[in-house]
Parts: structure tokens; sequence; C-alpha cells
């Protein structure tokens, strides 16, 4: 039996539909739309850089990622 792994099972998280989410590290390395998002009403995925600063911000939808421990 094939196991499935957890963005599959999980429910499917709507894209754009938030202004602020909420990451950890193991969420690296960090993209939006993110993995469990649908990807057909969505803007092609950008990979962004919250390591540094802790926070960053999607040119394409301008929603923002924070980055927790």
């Amino acid at each position: 039996m094939a196991k499935q792994n957890a963005a599959s099972t999980a429910k499917p998280i709507t894209p754009n539909a938030e202004n602020r989410y909420q990451v950890t590290r193991a969420d690296l390395p960090l993209h939006c739309p993110m993995d469990g998002m649908s990807l057909w009403n969505s803007h092609p995925r950008v990979y962004l850089e919250v390591e540094k600063t802790g926070q960053a911000k999607c040119p394409y939808c301008g929603a923002d990622y924070a980055l927790v421990d």
C-alpha cells in the first residue's frame, strides 16, 4: 500500500483567501501558492525568501508570510 504524504491528505488551502499566513521551517523552501492550494485559480509559483528577515510578501497576490518557530 502506498503511503500518502501530508499535503495530499490535508484539507485543501484556498489560494489567495487570506492576506497573512504563518509558516514554519517545515514549509521551507517557501513558495506561493503553497502546497495544498489549488492551482487552477491562482498565480504562477514564486519562491519567497523568508529565512533572512522572518517575513516575505508575494509579489503576485500580496499575501504576507511570517516565519514562526
